[in-house]
């Protein structure tokens, strides 16, 4: 029984701290927005990493030194910022709904131009 209330009160107690800022705002903060590009960006590298990790191998591409080149980042801001959101659970669960929105989208157009290239090609033959 005493477990089961300190369950209940530990449900509580995440609940109600959901919204509340758990750490500090860090210093050189990387925008929501500009947060999700990164993100999808790494997203993206990791799906070429397992697809295709000769030709990124081949390139010598560092992934992470793109990373911070591209956002004029460095990798404490990142951590940091990745840290600051993720202590915030409704604003790191938003900028992951948009991220897989965005992937998504990218996912149907991509897929619509490959149909419509395979359908243009089949009316080319006949």
């Amino acid at each position: 029984m005493i477990k089961r209330l300190g369950y209940i009160f530990l449900t509580l107690f995440w609940l109600m701290s959901c919204g509340e800022e758990v750490i500090r705002k860090p210093e050189g903060l990387i925008a929501k927005d500009k947060m999700i590009n990164i993100l999808h960006d790494m997203a993206l590298i990791n799906a070429a990493k397992t697809t295709a990790p000769s030709v990124l191998e081949e390139r010598k591409f560092s992934p992470m030194e793109f990373i911070y080149q591209k956002y004029n980042i460095d990798s404490v801001q990142l951590v940091s910022s990745n840290l600051y959101y993720a202590s915030i659970p409704l604003e790191y669960e938003d900028i992951y709904e948009k991220l897989e929105s965005r992937i998504e989208e990218q996912k149907n157009t991509l897929e619509t131009d490959r149909t419509q290239r395979k359908d243009s090609v089949i009316s080319t033959r006949e």
